[in-house]
Order: C-alpha cells, then sequence, then structure tokens
C-alpha cells in the first residue's frame, strides 16, 4: 500500500493465507501497544489508518483511548483504563493514558481488504506461497511461488521480504542468525485463542480488589494450563484472549510448530472447565469462542544486516541519518520514550534489491524482541514500501536509494512522524530533550556502564 502510494505503477503483494495482516489477523495478536508518548502520537501512518477507518466502517470494533485522551492523567480515566493492560503507563505515579488498542481481528480482515482493493496498482495474489528467490550477480530478481495452481514465478525489481521468518532473504545468501533466545519472548510461540460467556469488568474488578486471590487464580490456571498463559480483555466486555508463552520454541522449525498448536488446543477444553468452577461469580458461563487460524510467531531467523540494531542504541538513543520509523516502545532498556529504527536494520549485506523490514530485521539477540511489536513491523514495512518505490521510480537499487527523498515521503505524504525534519514537532522535541529521551533507566545506565560509556 505504501509503494503504490508512493508512486509506483505496478505492486504485488503475496500472501501466503486468504486475508491480509498476517499475526495481526490470522495469528490474533489483537492488541497494538505503545502507539503515543505523553500526549503525542508517534506511530500513525498506515497504523492507525487502521482506527480512524474503523471508527467510520465498524464503530465498536476495537477499544482504546482515543487520540484526543493519549497523555491524560485524570484519576477516573486512569482507573477505568487500568484495567485494559497497557493503556495506561506502568507504575503508581505520573501514570497517564496511552494509545494501545485491541480490536476485533476479523473486523480489520475486511477493513485491509478494502484498503488493498481501493488502489488499483495492487495485485492481489492470495494462498500464494513464495518458496524460492530468484538471484542473479547477488541481485534479486523475483520469487518462485506455490499454489493450487502449481509452481509459477513472479520478477519484480524490488522484493520486500516480510515473512517475519526470513524465508526469502535466508535462501537468497543474506547472512542472517538463528538465535536460541532462551532468556526472552522470542524463544516462545503461542497460539491464541478466545473464551466467551463471561463478564470481564467484573472480574477485572475483583481481580483489583482482591489482588492475593487474582495472584492465585492465575498460577493455578497455569498449572492447569501446563504452560504460561493469561487472558486480557478484547472490545467485547463478554470475550477475552488467551495469550500464551511456550519457552524455548522456533516458529521456524515445524515440529515446534506441530507442538505448539497441538500443546494449547488440547488445554483449551480444561483452562474453560477451571475458570466455570473457580470463577463462578464472572466466568460461570464461559465457552469457546475461537482460535485463532495461525500460530503467533515471535523470534525465529534475525537479520544480519547492513546495521545491527543493540540494546546500547537504545540505551544512549542513538540517532540515525537514515532513520525510517520513530517508535515508542514498550518499556525494556528506556522508560518507554521514542527510540529510532534505521533503514540500514531492514537492508541485507551482499543482496541487491531486497529490503527485510519487520520480526526479522537486523538486530542482536538482546534487543530484537522489544523493538519488533507490531508498530515497528508495521513502521518498517510502510518505510520499505516507499523506499521501494523510491528505488523504481529513480532507477536506482536498494543500497543506493535516495533515503531523503524516502523520509520525506514517509513524513509530508504519509504522516509518519521522523526526527529532525522539516515538520518534526518542536515541543515533542523539547519533551524528549527534558527526559534525557528516557534513557536514565536502571536498565539503560547498567548497559552504558558495561560498554564502558561514562554518561
Amino acid at each position: 500500500l505504501a509503494a503504490a502510494r508512493a508512486g509506483c505503477e505496478k505492486v504485488i503483494i503475496m500472501e501466503r493465507y486468504g486475508y491480509f495482516g498476517g499475526d495481526v489477523t490470522g495469528g490474533y495478536v489483537i492488541m497494538v501497544p505503545a502507539l503515543s508518548w505523553r500526549n503525542f502520537s508517534m506511530v500513525r501512518g498506515i497504523q492507525e489508518e487502521w482506527f480512524t477507518r474503523l471508527d467510520k466502517s465498524a464503530p465498536g470494533s476495537y477499544i482504546s483511548p482515543s487520540l484526543e485522551e493519549i497523555g491524560e492523567t485524570s484519576a477516573i480515566k486512569v482507573d477505568r483504563w487500568s484495567m485494559v493492560h497497557g493503556c495506561v503507563t506502568p507504575g503508581k505515579e505520573d501514570r497517564y493514558l496511552v494509545r494501545a488498542p485491541y480490536y476485533e481481528p476479523n473486523q480489520l480482515k475486511i477493513e485491509m481488504d478494502l484498503m488493498i482493493q481501493e488502489d488499483p496498482r495492487i495485485k492481489i495474489m492470495f494462498h500464494c506461497w513464495g518458496t524460492k528467490p530468484i538471484v542473479e550477480n547477488n541481485t534479486l530478481k523475483g520469487v518462485i511461488y506455490e499454489s493450487k495452481e502449481g509452481r509459477k514465478a513472479v520478477l519484480a525489481k524490488i522484493v520486500i521480504d516480510a515473512t517475519g521468518d526470513g524465508d526469502i532473504y535466508s535462501q537468497a545468501g543474506a547472512p542472517c542468525w538463528m538465535g536460541s533466545y532462551s532468556e526472552g519472548r522470542g524463544s516462545k510461540t503461542a497460539l491464541v485463542w478466545r473464551m466467551g460467556g463471561i463478564d470481564f469488568e467484573a472480574y477485572a474488578r475483583w481481580a483489583k480488589d482482591h489482588p492475593a486471590e487474582a495472584s492465585s487464580f492465575n498460577k493455578e490456571l497455569m498449572k492447569i494450563a501446563g504452560y504460561p498463559t493469561m487472558f486480557f480483555p478484547t472490545e467485547r466486555n463478554d470475550v477475552v484472549w488467551f495469550n500464551n508463552w511456550l519457552p524455548n520454541l522456533n516458529c521456524s522449525n515445524i515440529e515446534d510448530i506441530k507442538y505448539s498448536e497441538l500443546l494449547v488446543r488440547n488445554s483449551i477444553r480444561k483452562i474453560i472447565k477451571f475458570c466455570r468452577e473457580n470463577m463462578p461469580g464472572t466466568l460461570r458461563n464461559a465457552s469457546l469462542f475461537d482460535i485463532a487460524p495461525q500460530l503467533g510467531s515471535r523470534c525465529s531467523r534475525r537479520l544480519d544486516g547492513e546495521y545491527v540494531m543493540t540494546d546500547l542504541d537504545l540505551a544512549t538513543n542513538k540517532k540515525f541519518d537514515d532513520v525510517i520509523a520513530w517508535h515508542s516502545i514498550v518499556g525494556m532498556i528506556n522508560d518507554g520514550s521514542p527510540i529510532e529504527l534505521p533503514y540500514s536494520c531492514i537492508l541485507p549485506k551482499k543482496i541487491e534489491n531486497l529490503l527485510c523490514p519487520g520480526r526479522h530485521l537486523s538486530a542482536d539477540e538482546a534487543t530484537i524482541s522489544g523493538i519488533t511489536l507490531i508498530p515497528q513491523c508495521i513502521g518498517t514495512g510502510q518505510a520499505a514500501g516507499v523506499a521501494a518505490a523510491v528505488c523504481v521510480k529513480e532507477g536506482t537499487t536498494t543500497h543506493n536509494v535516495n533515503i531523503a527523498r524516502v523520509q520525506k515521503i514517509l513524513c509530508t505524504e504519509q504522516d509518519v512522524p521522523l526526527p529532525r525534519q522539516e515538520n518534526t514537532d518542536p515541543e515533542l522535541v523539547r519533551q524528549l530533550e527534558e527526559n534525557k529521551y528516557g534513557v536514565m533507566t536502571p536498565a539503560a545506565k547498567k548497559i552504558r556502564e558495561k560498554a564502558g560509556l561514562d554518561w
């Protein structure tokens, strides 16, 4: 969509399934975190367009503090939204509202269909699985794919690998890693499902008033499941979604994928029975609502790109001349203040005319889990689309793209906030500087000390 809007006359979107959105819609990753910082909307562009369109076409299909409410500190609103994970800043002091939509994935599927179909320059290829890159002289020329029609190929001037697992770049010869991620969320797969017939607001009030009992209930629920899991709200008070974290698994290994799918599905009836029997006031009518049609993936391959993001970048608020995304992040190293992501972290070494945005971008093992959530996948993906369009229109390669032109299109034509641009909000910059870009946290200080930096 970004490529077409930036001037590409012919764009092909090849999708393994019969809908757009990947884990967002098919994996039921139905919460998009940290779209704002204080009272500033940080992640706009196509990401925010999802929700402004849903406001008009399917009112009530997501819940979140509105754009007008972000940064508000009123006790009443903070109390209300504190029941919805991620919609209020963590901690006990100086709490404010955060843009973090929880949405109905099937409504978003429909909206994405409409967004893509509205642009005649985009050709849709559903149920086509890109299986092998076509490479000549270290330059990507296209992709071989499989479908019900058999094995065919698509040729392209620029290819974007948005598989999340480096399915294309790993076969094209781009250097990459396969990490264990033994300590972080990246080693954990998930199969998300939803439970209906409940009263979430009543449950949340009970949990707030009885924290010890709620903690005991959640611990026992995990024992029944046999793996870490808990439920979160949805846009409907009578439905919750169960996320889970199945440890030490690789979402590009078919045995691990099979194990994840079967483990979760085999536990669902036990979990529902436990909820009915142990929380009769609010969960007594619990029932299975639905199960995500595809596995929720976190990390597998990591690109060893032209630049590798590190935890020190986050701990020092590193600035990049080729910045393409400027996002608030879930507090991991800094305090949740915006960080910069460069074009060079989606650009593979050795291979020309291939871009690799999203979950499999170039970052070290300590950093990738915190910078590849949905907003960063969408933000780097939008930038990749614009960069592809600029390459095609100007006749350049991905390694020689006019990055200033890419940044200008993102900022002035596609509503993407970036630092150090003509339309960068000076008040936002002032507050970030006053806050020292959020890098005075104990975690950031520890990383700098380890690197021998004295701030």
